[in-house]
């Protein structure tokens, strides 16, 4: 299943609100508890956790669909950076480590792979609310098991994933200094908090997602805002190339 590109009127309107956000919302500061539309993630790494074993493993915390931790081969004994890698609409966490999850891996990042509660993330449908719910269950059990640096947090994704990335990413800068979209759609608009820094890539040829009517706005809108953007357009479709896949994870790794 490929992403659904937005109409020029639906993409104008969520874009319009979320400039209003980006220029408005910084002197918001929303609720700290966990309302069902607020989008906040409140876990926090903790610095009593201690990181064992390495590779793969599911954190077993949903039947159907679930959560991947991935660590690296050399952990060593000093917290790990945390990137959360969100898949695109149809796919899974399992599918964007297979594309992603060695590039990390030799980044010594370790990769938190979630799947959504449905078939796409729940940003596209404007709730924040299910997916924010499993990722705050998701995300204590990472810190609970794992000795993650709190300054060296970051959120990414392809497509649909890096919509809700950038989303999520805007709403929780607190916890997530850096954010990776690889070709986004848009983003929803929501009080934001903190100021992650934003590394973000198109193709130039992407017809799902039309770089004209998605990056070409985000972009701008956010350095509008004050965030520091870095803008990677590519001539190619709706992909990433491995040269900019390598690049957005080492960047996610120097957060």
């Amino acid at each position: 299943m490929r992403d659904k590109c937005l109409s020029r009127r639906q993409f104008t309107a969520v874009m319009s609100g979320a400039l209003a956000s980006f220029v408005l919302g910084g002197a918001c500061h929303g609720s700290q508890s966990q309302d069902r539309g607020s989008g906040r993630i409140l876990a926090r790494p903790r610095p009593d956790a201690k990181t064992s074993g390495t590779g793969s493993r599911p954190l077993g915390l949903g039947r159907s669909r679930d959560a991947i931790l991935q660590l690296p081969a050399n952990t060593g004994t000093s917290p790990l950076p945390l990137l959360v890698l969100l898949h695109g609409a149809g796919g899974s966490g399992a599918g964007i480590l297979r594309r992603l999850g060695s590039m990390a891996d030799a980044a010594g990042v370790a990769v938190l792979a979630p799947d959504s509660r449905d078939t796409s993330w729940d940003a596209i449908r404007g709730d924040l609310g299910p997916d924010v719910i499993f990722l705050n269950r998701v995300f204590e059990r990472v810190f609970e098991t794992t000795a993650v640096d709190p300054r060296r947090v970051s959120v990414g994704g392809f497509s649909d994933g890096a919509t809700y990335a950038l989303t999520l990413g805007l709403i929780n800068g607190d916890l997530f200094r850096r954010v990776v979209g690889f070709s986004p759609g848009f983003v929803v608009p929501a009080p934001p908090h903190g100021k992650p820094r934003f590394f973000i890539s198109h193709g130039t040829r992407d017809e799902i997602l039309p770089i004209d009517r998605c990056s070409r706005r985000i972009v701008p809108a956010l350095q509008k805002a004050g965030y520091d953007v870095t803008f990677r357009e590519f001539d190619d479709g709706h992909t990433i190339p491995a040269d900019i896949a390598r690049e957005g994870m080492r960047w996610a790794a120097d957060a």
